[in-house]
Protein backbone atom coordinates (compact mmCIF):
# COMPACT_ATOMS: atom_id res chain seq x y z
CA UNK A 1 0.00 0.00 0.00
CA UNK A 2 1.52 3.27 -1.23
CA UNK A 3 1.72 5.94 1.68
CA UNK A 4 -1.31 8.02 2.40
CA UNK A 5 1.59 11.24 2.15
CA UNK A 6 3.61 12.25 -0.64
CA UNK A 7 6.58 13.84 -0.09
CA UNK A 8 7.31 13.86 -3.67
CA UNK A 9 5.97 14.85 -6.91
CA UNK A 10 7.49 13.64 -10.13
CA UNK A 11 6.79 15.67 -12.66
CA UNK A 12 6.43 13.88 -15.92
CA UNK A 13 4.73 14.96 -18.92
CA UNK A 14 3.93 12.91 -22.29
CA UNK A 15 3.04 13.80 -25.87
CA UNK A 16 3.06 10.36 -27.90
CA UNK A 17 5.41 8.41 -25.63
CA UNK A 18 3.97 5.00 -25.65
CA UNK A 19 6.72 3.55 -26.81
CA UNK A 20 8.91 4.62 -24.35
CA UNK A 21 6.62 5.47 -21.52
CA UNK A 22 6.37 1.84 -19.80
CA UNK A 23 9.74 1.68 -19.05
CA UNK A 24 9.97 4.75 -17.55
CA UNK A 25 7.13 4.30 -15.30
CA UNK A 26 8.58 1.01 -14.52
CA UNK A 27 11.97 2.87 -12.98
CA UNK A 28 10.05 5.21 -10.82
CA UNK A 29 7.99 2.84 -9.61
CA UNK A 30 11.16 0.61 -8.62
CA UNK A 31 12.36 3.73 -6.77
CA UNK A 32 13.98 2.67 -3.20
CA UNK A 33 11.93 5.65 -2.06
CA UNK A 34 8.26 5.00 -1.98
CA UNK A 35 6.54 8.27 -0.74
CA UNK A 36 5.91 9.58 -4.26
CA UNK A 37 3.34 10.44 -6.60
CA UNK A 38 3.74 10.61 -10.34
CA UNK A 39 1.93 13.54 -11.81
CA UNK A 40 1.35 12.53 -15.70
CA UNK A 41 0.00 14.96 -18.52
CA UNK A 42 -0.43 14.01 -21.51
CA UNK A 43 -0.08 16.38 -23.24
CA UNK A 44 -3.00 15.64 -26.27
CA UNK A 45 -1.47 12.17 -27.20
CA UNK A 46 -2.59 10.66 -30.38
CA UNK A 47 -0.89 7.12 -29.79
CA UNK A 48 -1.82 4.68 -26.76
CA UNK A 49 -0.28 7.07 -24.15
CA UNK A 50 -3.54 7.39 -22.31
CA UNK A 51 -4.51 3.73 -22.29
CA UNK A 52 -1.12 3.10 -20.61
CA UNK A 53 -1.21 5.71 -17.98
CA UNK A 54 -4.80 4.28 -17.15
CA UNK A 55 -3.33 1.00 -16.58
CA UNK A 56 -0.47 1.81 -14.41
CA UNK A 57 -3.04 4.33 -12.23
CA UNK A 58 -5.45 1.24 -11.30
CA UNK A 59 -2.02 -0.72 -10.51
CA UNK A 60 -0.54 1.76 -8.70
CA UNK A 61 -2.40 5.10 -7.21
CA UNK A 62 0.12 7.05 -7.16
CA UNK A 63 0.66 7.45 -11.03
CA UNK A 64 -2.54 9.95 -11.26
CA UNK A 65 -2.25 10.94 -14.98
CA UNK A 66 -3.81 14.01 -15.92
CA UNK A 67 -5.40 14.58 -19.22
CA UNK A 68 -5.55 17.64 -21.44
CA UNK A 69 -5.60 19.37 -25.41
CA UNK A 70 -2.20 19.47 -26.75
CA UNK A 71 -0.85 22.48 -25.45
CA UNK A 72 2.84 22.06 -26.05
CA UNK A 73 5.65 21.42 -23.21
CA UNK A 74 5.41 24.54 -21.44
CA UNK A 75 1.84 24.33 -21.29
CA UNK A 76 1.88 20.46 -19.85
CA UNK A 77 5.01 21.94 -17.35
CA UNK A 78 2.57 24.37 -15.82
CA UNK A 79 -0.30 22.26 -15.52
CA UNK A 80 1.32 19.55 -13.86
CA UNK A 81 2.89 21.97 -11.63
CA UNK A 82 -0.57 23.02 -10.43
CA UNK A 83 -1.73 19.24 -9.46
CA UNK A 84 2.44 18.90 -7.64
CA UNK A 85 0.78 18.27 -4.07
CA UNK A 86 4.19 17.75 -2.17
CA UNK A 87 7.24 19.67 -1.10
CA UNK A 88 9.42 18.46 -3.17
CA UNK A 89 8.91 17.98 -6.66
CA UNK A 90 11.30 15.85 -9.36
CA UNK A 91 10.73 16.25 -13.34
CA UNK A 92 10.80 13.12 -15.29
CA UNK A 93 10.19 12.28 -18.99
CA UNK A 94 8.98 9.58 -20.84
CA UNK A 95 11.64 8.45 -22.79
CA UNK A 96 14.51 8.75 -20.02
CA UNK A 97 15.39 6.19 -16.67
CA UNK A 98 15.34 7.40 -13.46
CA UNK A 99 18.15 4.69 -11.68
CA UNK A 100 16.66 2.73 -8.14
CA UNK A 101 17.91 5.36 -5.58
CA UNK A 102 17.37 8.58 -7.46
CA UNK A 103 14.51 10.17 -5.78
CA UNK A 104 15.69 8.58 -2.42
CA UNK A 105 18.96 10.17 -2.61
CA UNK A 106 18.30 13.41 -4.26
CA UNK A 107 15.04 14.15 -1.54
CA UNK A 108 18.06 13.19 1.52
CA UNK A 109 19.98 15.97 -0.18
CA UNK A 110 17.44 18.78 0.08
CA UNK A 111 16.29 17.48 3.58
CA UNK A 112 19.69 17.22 4.86
CA UNK A 113 20.69 20.45 2.79
CA UNK A 114 18.79 23.32 3.81
CA UNK A 115 20.73 25.82 2.09
CA UNK A 116 20.03 23.84 -0.98
CA UNK A 117 16.85 24.74 -3.01
CA UNK A 118 17.11 22.21 -6.09
CA UNK A 119 19.32 19.06 -6.58
CA UNK A 120 19.63 17.63 -9.72
CA UNK A 121 22.67 14.62 -10.51
CA UNK A 122 25.18 13.39 -13.02
CA UNK A 123 23.53 11.52 -15.92
CA UNK A 124 24.42 9.10 -18.20
CA UNK A 125 24.19 9.29 -22.26
CA UNK A 126 23.83 6.54 -25.02
CA UNK A 127 26.91 7.68 -26.87
CA UNK A 128 27.29 6.77 -31.07
CA UNK A 129 28.84 9.48 -33.51
CA UNK A 130 25.34 10.48 -34.42
CA UNK A 131 25.01 11.96 -30.92
CA UNK A 132 28.73 13.40 -30.35
CA UNK A 133 27.99 16.91 -29.71
CA UNK A 134 25.47 15.70 -26.82
CA UNK A 135 28.01 13.57 -25.59
CA UNK A 136 29.99 16.24 -25.10
CA UNK A 137 27.82 18.41 -23.70
CA UNK A 138 26.94 15.59 -20.58
CA UNK A 139 30.06 15.23 -20.44
CA UNK A 140 31.09 18.72 -19.56
CA UNK A 141 27.85 19.19 -17.12
CA UNK A 142 28.44 16.21 -15.11
CA UNK A 143 31.55 17.85 -14.34
CA UNK A 144 29.29 21.06 -13.62
CA UNK A 145 28.33 19.89 -9.89
CA UNK A 146 29.09 22.32 -6.85
CA UNK A 147 26.84 24.97 -6.06
CA UNK A 148 30.14 27.90 -7.17
CA UNK A 149 30.46 25.84 -10.33
CA UNK A 150 27.43 26.15 -11.55
CA UNK A 151 26.57 29.67 -10.34
CA UNK A 152 29.68 30.89 -12.24
CA UNK A 153 29.61 28.22 -15.09
CA UNK A 154 25.76 28.80 -16.39
CA UNK A 155 26.11 31.02 -19.21
CA UNK A 156 28.07 28.50 -21.03
CA UNK A 157 25.13 26.00 -21.16
CA UNK A 158 22.67 24.60 -19.21
CA UNK A 159 24.10 23.36 -16.10
CA UNK A 160 21.17 20.52 -16.25
CA UNK A 161 19.62 17.95 -18.15
CA UNK A 162 16.20 18.76 -17.41
CA UNK A 163 14.49 15.64 -16.12
CA UNK A 164 17.49 15.40 -13.73
CA UNK A 165 16.64 17.74 -10.89
CA UNK A 166 14.32 18.17 -8.11
CA UNK A 167 13.25 21.25 -6.72
CA UNK A 168 11.16 22.44 -3.66
CA UNK A 169 8.04 23.29 -5.06
CA UNK A 170 8.10 26.45 -3.01
CA UNK A 171 10.74 28.25 -6.12
CA UNK A 172 7.72 28.08 -7.92
CA UNK A 173 5.54 29.81 -5.80
CA UNK A 174 8.07 32.45 -5.28
CA UNK A 175 9.88 32.67 -8.55
CA UNK A 176 7.27 31.57 -11.26
CA UNK A 177 7.20 28.08 -12.97
CA UNK A 178 7.45 28.20 -16.60
CA UNK A 179 7.97 31.05 -19.29
CA UNK A 180 6.31 30.31 -22.48
CA UNK A 181 8.58 31.92 -25.26
CA UNK A 182 11.32 31.98 -28.13
CA UNK A 183 14.14 30.03 -25.86
CA UNK A 184 13.99 26.58 -23.65
CA UNK A 185 11.92 26.70 -21.48
CA UNK A 186 14.24 24.79 -18.58
CA UNK A 187 17.44 26.82 -18.97
CA UNK A 188 15.49 30.20 -18.56
CA UNK A 189 13.93 28.75 -15.30
CA UNK A 190 17.35 27.80 -14.15
CA UNK A 191 18.67 31.52 -15.11
CA UNK A 192 15.93 33.05 -13.80
CA UNK A 193 15.93 31.24 -10.66
CA UNK A 194 19.96 31.35 -10.16
CA UNK A 195 19.12 35.27 -10.86
CA UNK A 196 17.36 35.58 -7.84
CA UNK A 197 19.54 33.72 -5.63
CA UNK A 198 18.20 29.99 -5.46
CA UNK A 199 21.28 27.68 -4.29
CA UNK A 200 21.65 24.63 -6.71
CA UNK A 201 24.02 21.97 -6.68
CA UNK A 202 24.30 18.28 -7.98
CA UNK A 203 24.88 14.74 -6.52
CA UNK A 204 28.20 13.22 -7.24
CA UNK A 205 26.45 9.86 -8.32
CA UNK A 206 24.85 9.04 -11.98
CA UNK A 207 20.84 8.32 -11.12
CA UNK A 208 19.18 8.97 -14.36
CA UNK A 209 19.77 7.47 -18.12
CA UNK A 210 18.65 10.55 -20.50
CA UNK A 211 18.20 9.25 -23.85
CA UNK A 212 18.37 11.08 -27.24
CA UNK A 213 15.54 10.17 -29.25
CA UNK A 214 16.05 12.13 -33.06
CA UNK A 215 13.08 14.23 -32.02
CA UNK A 216 14.36 15.11 -28.92
CA UNK A 217 12.64 18.69 -28.75
CA UNK A 218 15.90 20.49 -28.17
CA UNK A 219 16.85 19.07 -31.58
CA UNK A 220 13.66 19.86 -33.45
CA UNK A 221 12.11 22.73 -32.06
CA UNK A 222 14.14 26.40 -32.76
CA UNK A 223 13.21 27.34 -28.77
CA UNK A 224 16.46 25.65 -28.32
CA UNK A 225 18.12 26.24 -31.29
CA UNK A 226 21.88 28.11 -30.69
CA UNK A 227 20.56 31.60 -31.40
CA UNK A 228 17.44 30.95 -28.85
CA UNK A 229 20.45 30.13 -26.55
CA UNK A 230 22.43 33.18 -26.98
CA UNK A 231 19.74 35.55 -26.78
CA UNK A 232 18.36 33.94 -23.45
CA UNK A 233 21.84 33.72 -21.47
CA UNK A 234 22.31 37.56 -23.37
CA UNK A 235 19.80 38.44 -21.15
CA UNK A 236 20.44 37.15 -17.84
CA UNK A 237 23.93 38.01 -18.45
CA UNK A 238 23.62 41.19 -18.47
CA UNK A 239 20.89 41.47 -15.47
CA UNK A 240 24.14 39.71 -13.55
CA UNK A 241 26.83 42.18 -15.29
CA UNK A 242 24.92 45.26 -13.72
CA UNK A 243 25.00 43.88 -10.31
CA UNK A 244 28.72 42.37 -10.57
CA UNK A 245 30.80 44.08 -12.94
CA UNK A 246 32.67 47.08 -10.93
CA UNK A 247 33.16 48.81 -14.84
CA UNK A 248 29.29 48.09 -15.68
CA UNK A 249 28.50 48.70 -18.64
CA UNK A 250 31.96 48.01 -20.29
CA UNK A 251 33.32 44.82 -21.01
CA UNK A 252 36.08 43.48 -22.86
CA UNK A 253 35.08 40.31 -24.86
CA UNK A 254 37.68 37.27 -25.81
CA UNK A 255 37.33 36.55 -29.56
CA UNK A 256 37.18 38.41 -32.77
CA UNK A 257 35.62 35.72 -34.94
CA UNK A 258 32.75 35.87 -36.86
CA UNK A 259 30.83 34.00 -34.34
CA UNK A 260 31.98 35.36 -31.65
CA UNK A 261 30.84 38.81 -32.92
CA UNK A 262 27.50 37.73 -33.62
CA UNK A 263 27.16 37.04 -29.96
CA UNK A 264 28.61 40.00 -28.81
CA UNK A 265 26.08 42.09 -30.48
CA UNK A 266 23.67 40.34 -28.49
CA UNK A 267 25.32 42.12 -25.32
CA UNK A 268 25.36 45.34 -26.81
CA UNK A 269 21.38 45.00 -27.33
CA UNK A 270 21.12 44.50 -23.73
CA UNK A 271 22.79 47.78 -23.20
CA UNK A 272 26.56 46.28 -22.74
CA UNK A 273 29.44 48.28 -24.42
CA UNK A 274 32.67 46.59 -25.14
CA UNK A 275 35.75 48.40 -24.33
CA UNK A 276 38.16 45.99 -26.37
CA UNK A 277 37.96 42.22 -28.39
CA UNK A 278 40.65 39.73 -27.38
CA UNK A 279 41.80 37.48 -29.94
CA UNK A 280 44.82 35.50 -30.93
CA UNK A 281 45.07 35.99 -34.19
CA UNK A 282 47.86 38.16 -35.19
CA UNK A 283 45.83 39.23 -38.31
CA UNK A 284 43.05 40.67 -36.23
CA UNK A 285 45.35 41.92 -33.52
CA UNK A 286 46.14 45.96 -33.53
CA UNK A 287 43.22 46.36 -36.34
CA UNK A 288 40.23 47.78 -34.86
CA UNK A 289 36.24 46.04 -35.91
CA UNK A 290 34.28 49.10 -36.23
CA UNK A 291 36.33 51.32 -34.04
CA UNK A 292 36.72 48.92 -31.23
CA UNK A 293 40.29 48.22 -30.78
CA UNK A 294 41.86 44.02 -30.55
CA UNK A 295 44.02 42.90 -28.47
CA UNK A 296 46.56 40.39 -27.70
CA UNK A 297 46.09 38.19 -24.66
CA UNK A 298 48.99 40.10 -23.08
CA UNK A 299 47.57 43.49 -24.23
CA UNK A 300 45.17 42.93 -21.32
CA UNK A 301 45.34 45.05 -18.36
CA UNK A 302 45.82 44.28 -15.00
CA UNK A 303 42.96 42.22 -13.08
CA UNK A 304 40.92 45.37 -11.57
CA UNK A 305 40.82 47.99 -14.90
CA UNK A 306 38.43 45.71 -16.68
CA UNK A 307 35.56 42.58 -16.60
CA UNK A 308 36.28 40.13 -18.95
CA UNK A 309 33.66 38.04 -20.87
CA UNK A 310 35.32 34.60 -22.81
CA UNK A 311 32.92 34.19 -26.33
CA UNK A 312 34.65 31.29 -27.74
CA UNK A 313 32.83 28.22 -27.98
CA UNK A 314 35.78 25.95 -28.23
CA UNK A 315 36.13 24.03 -25.12
CA UNK A 316 39.70 23.33 -25.91
CA UNK A 317 40.29 27.19 -26.12
CA UNK A 318 37.69 28.45 -23.69
CA UNK A 319 39.81 26.52 -21.15
CA UNK A 320 43.30 27.66 -22.75
CA UNK A 321 41.60 31.31 -22.11
CA UNK A 322 40.49 30.77 -18.37
CA UNK A 323 44.13 28.94 -17.30
CA UNK A 324 45.99 32.41 -19.27
CA UNK A 325 43.58 34.93 -17.15
CA UNK A 326 44.31 32.72 -14.11
CA UNK A 327 47.96 33.19 -14.47
CA UNK A 328 47.00 36.97 -15.52
CA UNK A 329 45.58 36.98 -11.12
CA UNK A 330 41.73 37.09 -13.30
CA UNK A 331 39.15 35.23 -10.80
CA UNK A 332 36.29 33.48 -11.59
CA UNK A 333 33.05 34.74 -10.47
CA UNK A 334 35.12 38.14 -9.59
CA UNK A 335 36.63 39.74 -13.31
CA UNK A 336 35.55 37.20 -15.13
CA UNK A 337 32.61 35.54 -16.08
CA UNK A 338 32.58 32.86 -19.80
CA UNK A 339 29.49 32.86 -21.71
CA UNK A 340 30.13 30.52 -24.91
Amino acid sequence: MAPHFSTLSVLLPVYNGATTLPAALDSLLDQTRPDFEVVAVDDGSTDDTATILERYAQRDPRIKPIFSAHNGIVGALNLGLTHCNAPYIARMDCDDISHPQRLERQADCLESQTDIDLISCRVEFPRCRANSGYARYVDWTNHVCTPDQIRNLRFIESPFAHPSVMFRAELVHRFGGYAAGVFPEDYELWLRWLDNGVNMAKTPETLLTWNDPPDRLSRTDPRCSTEAFYRIKAHYLAKWLQTHNPHHPDIVVWGAGRKTRQRASLLTEQGLRIRAFIDVAPNKIGRPIHGIPVWGPHDLPAPGSCFVVPLVASRGARTTIMRFLGTQGYTLGINIIPAA
